[in-house]
This record gives structure tokens, sequence and C-alpha cells, in this order.
């Protein structure tokens, strides 16, 4: 049977639960268990698919198509394993479900109601997952922070389930301990409220991972002890630190691993994180630095910076870049800048490659074709992501097929549009279908030989995810091709184009597909990897 490991958060939130859970689940899995993680997340949201980036972060695709929570992206990088659409758990979900079953006399004619239907169907989710992965541990990690209402039916399955097999479920709290500028000390009694809270919903925590801006100290770790009902070895110091990747080597530090354990009733085992140590000796000890320039919209919010509207992004650029031992500095650039302005383009030299990521809508659109007009000519290496590699299609239809009014279906309409939307989508625009109707996960793209793509891929069949409605219209291929665009990989079943390049350029290629969302610490994504290795040169 599989054990039940919940993590909740306290105090506030942001505070790092999703990296908490995957650095767990990292630590049992380099002791031999096979391990798996749910999130499970409030909102009345089907899925993250429909949800505004800057309100609330990446939306990122499992292979199954599933629009999920930016923590599943965490869970497949530190696990290294494929999460699937079983693993996302939300209210908006979890009541559909019971109400579809009500409506299927599945209840059997009898009254339905929130508690106990609603937990019982988030723990037969939970088992779901658990028995599809045939996993030893399954990790959960509830969305929002205790205490609020939101997540209150999720922390009453946890209980439930505890009761079920009280030998096979354990609790995680994580939470904030401030330390006052103005007072210096490190205080506990947010959390120590936090445990109450806890409590109220029938749940007492296990061990707690003490956030915090600085490693906790053992005064505080005997009073935490002493007022949360918890011995000092399970309160673990979580501080800090530059770079997520070193987590599970700090809690091993502490000896979480064996400490979980310890609580299941289990024998102690050694943890094998050796590639991972070695990996985080290469984030502190760079040799060089190289400097990449992400044009995009969904990063500004008032006066603070949401880079968690791109973060597979971000992280499949650092993987990359570890890979050759080298620091990337990141710099945000506004596409609506560009527009404004067309003289700071010329920035732009100053940056050893630049990305386009994913994106919808038209705000900003002119300025990111600028920017790859400016990149094509100045042969600055460049990547394209969905979005970016559409806009590469149209700035090369324009300024070398000399299409002037080249352009996508999705920006307004156009009389060459370059980039089109398939005929199925075309309904479910009209009928206002948008929730997870895009085309979603994975799908294969055959590469063609002779292309810096197969070689970074070094295979001629490859499986991508998708996230979009849009495509290169394949009225303009032969044009394009004859001018000089070549179509680097195809979609053998739907002849769609997936990628598309540049020759005589040390690197300019547009995917249309997310390379990010399946690249892992420890295997860099073939395109991220080729990408950062021209920025080298």
């Amino acid at each position: 049977m599989s054990k039940y490991i919940f993590i909740a958060g306290g105090v506030m939130s942001g505070i790092g639960k999703g990296v908490a859970t995957a650095s767990i689940g990292r630590i049992l899995k380099s002791k031999g268990f096979k391990v798996t993680a749910v999130k499970i997340d409030p909102y009345i949201n089907v899925d993250a698919g429909t949800m505004n980036p800057i309100e609330h972060g990446e939306v990122f695709v499992t292979d199954d198509g599933a629009e999920c929570d930016q923590d599943i992206g965490n869970y497949e990088r530190f696990l290294d394993e494929d999460i699937y659409t079983d693993n996302y758990i939300t209210t908006g979900r979890v009541y559909q479900s019971v109400i579809n079953r009500e409506r299927n006399l599945e209840y059997n004619g009898r009254c339905v109601e929130v508690v106990p239907d609603i937990p019982n169907e988030a723990i037969s989710r939970i088992n779901k997952a658990g028995k599809k992965t045939k996993s030893d541990f399954i990790l959960i990690e509830i969305g929002g922070t205790v205490g609020e209402y939101q997540n209150l039916l999720f922390l009453e399955a946890a209980r439930m389930l505890k009761l079920r097999y009280p030998k096979d479920v354990l609790f995680i709290l994580v939470s904030y301990l401030p330390i006052p500028s103005n007072l210096g000390e490190m205080k506990t009694k947010p959390t120590q409220y936090a445990v109450r809270t806890l409590n109220s919903a029938g749940i007492q925590p296990d061990l707690i991972l003490a956030r915090a801006s600085s490693p906790i100290d053992e005064p505080r770790k005997r009073k935490m002890s002493n007022f949360c009902n918890v011995a000092p070895e399970d309160i673990i110091s979580a501080p800090d630190i530059s770079s997520i990747y070193e987590i599970p080597i700090n809690f091993e530090k502490e000896n979480l691993g064996n400490r979980i354990l310890r609580l299941l009733g289990m024998k102690a085992r050694p943890s094998h994180l050796k590639d991972w140590d070695k990996m985080v000796r290469t984030i502190k000890n760079p040799k060089k630095t190289t400097r990449i320039g992400i044009v995009g919209k969904y990063f500004e919010t008032g006066n603070f910076t949401l880079i968690d509207s791109y973060i597979s992004v971000i992280e499949a650029v650092k993987h990359a870049s570890w890979y050759f031992s080298v620091k990337p500095e990141i710099v945000w650039l506004s596409a609506e800048k560009y527009e404004k302005d067309s003289k700071t383009i010329s920035e732009l030299k100053n940056f050893d490659g630049i990305i386009i990521p994913g994106g919808f809508g038209s705000r900003g659109m002119e300025g990111k074709i600028k920017a790859i007009e400016y990149c094509r000519k100045n042969k600055i290496p460049f990547l394209g992501l969905c979005l970016g590699m559409q806009l590469a299609v149209i700035e090369f239809a324009r300024n070398v097929c000399k299409i002037k009014d080249a352009s996508s279906c999705e920006f307004s309409e156009t009389a060459e549009p370059v980039i089109d939307v398939m005929p199925e989508q075309k309904v479910l625009l009209k009928e206002k279908r948008y929730g997870a109707t895009m085309r979603l996960g994975a799908y294969d793209c055959k590469l063609a030989p002779k292309t810096k793509s197969i070689l970074a891929y070094k295979k001629s069949m490859i499986s991508e995810r998708h996230r979009h409605r849009y495509e290169l219209n394949n009225k303009y291929r032969d044009l394009l091709e004859k001018k000089g665009l070549t179509i680097a990989g195809v979609n053998p079943q739907r002849d769609l184009v997936e990628i598309v390049e540049i020759k005589n350029h040390p690197f300019f290629i547009g995917s249309q597909f997310h390379p990010e969302f399946k690249s892992r610490p420890l295997k860099p994504h073939p395109l991220f990897r080729e990408f950062i290795k021209a920025t080298l040169h």
C-alpha cells in the first residue's frame, strides 16, 4: 500500500510548498522509492488553462494535455518523472465530478452532501494517481494557507484518510518564521497559530519545515516543539537560498528523508544524491556568464516583476547553462517599449541570445517582431517558443518574402494569414468553448535531415508538448521555403509545421511546441542546450 504525505502551508502564501514537496520527492526517490506528487488547488476553475498568467503564474502542460499549476512543473523537474492529469485536483474538478455522478444516479438516489462526498471524491482521485504510477509514496500538496475557507474540505479529506490508515499518513506543515527588521529576532508565534489552526481541522503536523530568511536556531526549535507538539528533531530548518535545487541537499543535512521513514514506521535508507550535489556545486561555481534577454509581456504587474509567468522557460535556460558550467544572466525586455521607441531595439546587441516565449493576443506583437528581425539580421542567437515561432514566420514573410500584410488571424482580420486557425478551432471559438480546447499535450514531430534540430535531438522522431490554437498556414509553405525558411520539423499525422530554422545563422530556431516543459535539471532540453551553446561563441 502507498504511503501518503500531505504538505500544507502556514502563515502566508508563496513560501515554497511546491519546491518543498518536489524536494521531498527527490530525496525519497534517491532512497530507491517510487514517488509521485499530487497538487490540490482550491479554486473553482476546472483547470489553470483559462487563468491570467500575470495573476496566477505559468500554465504548465502535461503529456496528456492537462493545463496545470506551475508546481506540477517543479514535481516533474525534481522527480524526473512525467506527471499526468490525475495528479492535478481542483475544487472545480471535484465538484464537477460529484455533480456528474449524482446526475448519473451513481449515488443510488441518496442525498449527496458536501461532507463526506466532496472529501471522498478527493481521496478517490489521490488513490487513482497513486495506483496509476504504482508509487510507494504519494505526496499531496494542499494549495493555499491553513485557515483559509477554500482548502478546508481538502484538509478534511486528509483527516479522513489518516483515520482510515493511521500508520500510512504523514502531515508536514511548511510555515514562515518572520524576522522583523526593527526587532532582529525570529518569531515563532505565527507558526504556533498556524499549527493550532491545523489542529482545529483535526490534523496534527508530524514535521514542520521552518521557512525563514535565516536558519532556525536551537532555542526557537525548542520553543516551537513545546508549543506545536512536535519533536525538536522533526522541525527542519528551511532558510532562503539562491537556488531551489539546493533544497534537497539542505533537507538531507537535517536527515529529513529518514525522519519521514521513521515516522511512517519504515527502516532508514541512505540517499543517493551525488549527481544532484554535483549540479549544485556547478550552480555555485560557474566558469563564465551568458546574457539572455527574454522579450515578453506577462511579467509586468504594477511595480513588480512576475517571473512565474515564464518559470519553465527560466528553468530550462538554467538547466542548459549549467550543462556548460555557465551562469545565465536573464534580463526581462519589454516588447511594448520597442513599439513606442524603435531606436531602443539596438539594446539587443548587448545580449548573447534572445528568447521570445509563448503568449496570447496582439499586445506587444509588433515589438516582438522588431526584436526577431534584429536578431535575424545581426546574427544574434534566437529561440522562439510557440507564439515566438509564429512571429518569426510573420517577420520572415513580411521582410524576406515581401508579403506586406502578413499576420496572424489571432490578432486581427488579415488578407495574408500566414498564421491561421484550424477549422475545428474556428468552431470552438465561435461557440466560445475556450477551456481545454486548444491543441494540448504531446504530439509527434518528424525532423528534417541536415537541420540544427535533428543534430540537437540526435533522432528523427520526437514528441513535444503543445498549447495553442493557431498554426503556420500551409498555403504559404512553398513560398517561405523558396525564400530560405527551413521547415525543420512537421507533425506527420496532420502535416502541421512544428519547427522552423534559418540557415547561415549561429542559431535561429522557432518551435510551435513548448520545449521548456520537458527540460530537467540533469537532462537539459536539446533545443535549449544548443541555444545556450550558440550564445557561448
